[in-house]
């Protein structure tokens, strides 16, 4: 009998190419065309896209993205492309591949790379910690949509999420211990991840229920009393109600309570982006410390971390057994 040939598939957001508006304007216009991100009617919401949404937030967001480009790239590429690089060394004999949802590396070539590597089973690993139908699901669609095209499809190993997983809980663990031990235990420790409307959850999207089971288990695990953290949700977009409580608005009510040193972690993010690196650690910071706040911290994602790779590799191998 033959052996199946596994191929790994890592599938972030995307990200624009360059810091231009022409770039983001691009990278948005295939961002929010998806219904998995946006689910009003086409009608309604095309001439809103490309009518408003587009020309309005496509400078802004490029000059957000100037703010923290690095030489290498953009940061949510920059580690994404280390997480695979860290990865592939760990699995010398398994090819691994990133692909983007939207952008580049396009998910239809990165599916094509594995495809002509001869693999047969692809372990796909959508680089969301929590499951949420606008990101996870998305990834899904994504491959199936490729599949459509091909005569002959691998068989696929589907990991819908890891918000609990042991090496995921000690990765976050060990990053919040490194910067109690850097800036001191702070009054509060805020958990933030990133928010979804409020109507995808009262549809059935467990989302909001696979953060709180992060939270719990690495508040659990790091002995936290209750008063000591806080889970919220950030990056609101659009009208319509969203997850509540939002992050912006608890940084600005702490100090009134008498909290003054926090350090913000956020767990649903893989890899640093702008998401984290300006709308958390600058517009976030600014607003803690103009209410009143004395110290702000702000803990990196797990980027390319080795327990992050860890947890990657264990991921992977748990596949591999179960598919033996």
């Amino acid at each position: 009998m033959k052996q199946e040939k596994f191929g790994v598939l890592l599938v972030n957001l995307g990200t624009p190419e360059a810091p231009t508006s022409s770039a983001v304007k691009r990278y948005l216009a295939e961002f929010l065309s998806d219904k998995r991100v946006v689910d009003v009617s086409r009608l309604i919401w095309w001439p809103i896209l490309n009518g408003v949404i587009l020309p309005i937030r496509s400078p802004r967001v490029a000059k957000l993205y100037q703010s923290v480009w690095m030489e290498e790239g953009s940061p949510l590429m920059v580690y994404s492309r280390r997480q695979q690089a860290a990865l592939q060394a760990r699995l010398p004999n398994i090819p691994v591949e990133l692909g983007m949802s939207y952008g580049q590396p396009a998910l239809k070539n990165a599916i094509d790379k594995l495809h002509d590597a001869g693999v047969d089973r692809i372990i796909l690993l959508p680089l969301y910690p929590q499951y949420s139908c606008s990101t996870n699901a998305a990834v899904f669609d994504g491959v199936a949509r490729h599949f459509a095209n091909m005569r002959r499809i691998p068989s696929l190993n589907f990991i819908r999420d890891y918000a609990e997983h042991p090496a995921y809980i000690a990765a976050l663990c060990s990053s919040i211990r490194a910067s109690f031990a850097q800036h001191g235990q702070p009054d509060m420790l805020l958990f933030s991840f990133h928010g979804i409307p409020q109507r995808y959850a009262d549809q059935g999207d467990d989302y909001p229920q696979r953060c709180r089971a992060t939270t719990r288990a690495v508040a659990n695990a790091l002995g936290l009393d209750a008063e000591r953290y806080m889970m919220t949700y950030q990056s609101r977009f659009g009208r319509e109600p969203w997850l509540t409580p939002f992050t912006d608005k608890t940084i600005e009510q702490l100090p009134t309570k008498g909290v003054k040193h926090i350090q913000v972690i956020c767990p649903g993010f893989s890899a640093d982006c702008l998401e984290t690196l300006e709308e958390i650690k600058v517009q976030n910071k600014e607003f803690f410390i103009e209410a009143g706040g004395e110290k702000f911290e702000y803990i990196p994602a797990l980027n390319d971390d080795a327990l992050h790779i860890e947890l990657f590799y264990q991921l992977v191998m748990e596949q591999m057994g179960r598919s033996a």
